[in-house]
């Protein structure tokens, strides 16, 4: 039986020489490596107690989505500025070069609310800390962060420290 991180395709000196990009859309191409990755993330949350998803844009919709509605979870987007159509709270976070911002609704996480995050990736974790911080923020506690892949050589996961954070698969490099 194929383990997932078969599915993941590895593409030497991309997007610069030295760097090896780990694509997750690889997993996706793949029926059987979609529903591996599906259920490791249903493993992962299935002894936490919960009440909502937050799905990172775009790959942590595509993820958190089926494990939401295999659990009868609601479903929060966390999204660049300016998609979300009512009014939006948001954080600004440190990239590798530059800044980023998240919006999430203003009403989207209730005061008391126990909250998984899903993305597909951690590398610096600049994304997810953002978005833990516009949980808790609206008053909700993280109780979980799941990710396909983690690369670990960018420390991201040393951002997310107090956070309970579990990946499919841990790369040691960047």
């Amino acid at each position: 039986m194929k383990k997932l991180e078969d599915y993941v395709i590895s593409i030497p000196d991309f997007p610069s020489p030295g760097i090896i990009f780990r694509d997750v859309t690889s997993i996706l191409q793949d029926g059987e490596g979609l529903h591996l990755a599906i259920d490791q993330l249903l493993e992962m949350v299935k002894d936490v107690d919960f009440d909502v998803i937050v799905g990172a844009e775009s790959r942590g919709f595509i993820f958190g989505m089926p494990v939401a509605y295999e659990l009868h979870k609601p479903f929060i987007l966390a999204r660049k500025p300016g998609k979300l159509p009512r009014e939006t709270v948001s954080m600004d976070y440190e990239l590798e070069y530059g800044t980023g911002t998240i919006e999430m609704h203003a009403d989207s996480i209730k005061p008391g609310q126990k909250v998984v995050i899903i993305d597909d990736l951690i590398a610096t974790g600049g994304t997810v800390e953002a978005i833990a911080k516009l949980v808790e923020k609206l008053g909700g506690q993280v109780v979980k962060i799941c990710f396909i892949m983690e690369l670990a050589g960018l420390k991201g996961r040393e951002k997310l420290a107090g956070y309970d954070v579990e990946s499919a698969i841990i790369y040691e490099g960047k």
